[in-house]
């Protein structure tokens, strides 16, 4: 971890202060996408936005909920990047950087068109965790791997992890 996700972790647990289980997503989140994408040989700036990205994926749930009564994927693509935005005021001076980080987390339900490699790890991160909170079926599991997972890593982990036949 990186002084800069670091700090974020910090001020995320700080702004979900007291959702202990909306703050162990974020964080798991986050294992899954540093662990991933160190595996997939992401560079150092690269892997440093995604993990970045992956702690504040969720940032616009709160907003969403307060202004549409719903944490629906949607809402939170829309409302997310400038939450985001405000939290990285002051911990991230490099605009191309916190720029790429709000644009991931504007696309983390949109799995059409994944063309990023961290776009890619940052989904696949994610549904790791939400099959598991979820207690999906083995078929959810399965139509998951078939359609979303593309990284060798992230194939590797949703196998091991439901002790799924290679």
């Amino acid at each position: 971890m990186t002084e800069m996700t670091a700090q974020i972790a910090k001020k995320m647990i700080t702004y979900d202060s007291g959702d202990i289980r909306r703050i162990e997503h974020f964080m798991k989140v986050y294992g899954y996408a540093a662990a991933i994408g160190k595996l997939e040989g992401l560079d150092p700036r690269t892997q440093e936005i995604l993990e970045a990205a992956a702690l504040l994926h969720d940032i616009g749930i709160k907003v969403s909920e307060e202004k549409y009564h719903s944490s629906a994927g949607k809402y939170q693509e829309m409302e997310g990047p400038a939450e985001a935005r405000k939290l990285l005021n002051g911990i991230c001076p490099d605009t191309e950087i916190t720029d790429r980080i709000c644009w991931l987390i504007g696309h983390h339900h949109t799995y059409s068109d994944i063309r990023d490699l961290d776009h890619q790890i940052l989904v696949e991160a994610d549904f790791l965790v939400n099959l598991s909170e979820d207690h999906a079926s083995e078929d959810s599991v399965l139509h998951t791997l078939e359609n979303i997972f593309r990284t060798k890593s992230g194939i590797d982990f949703l196998r091991s992890i439901w002790n799924l036949p290679a």
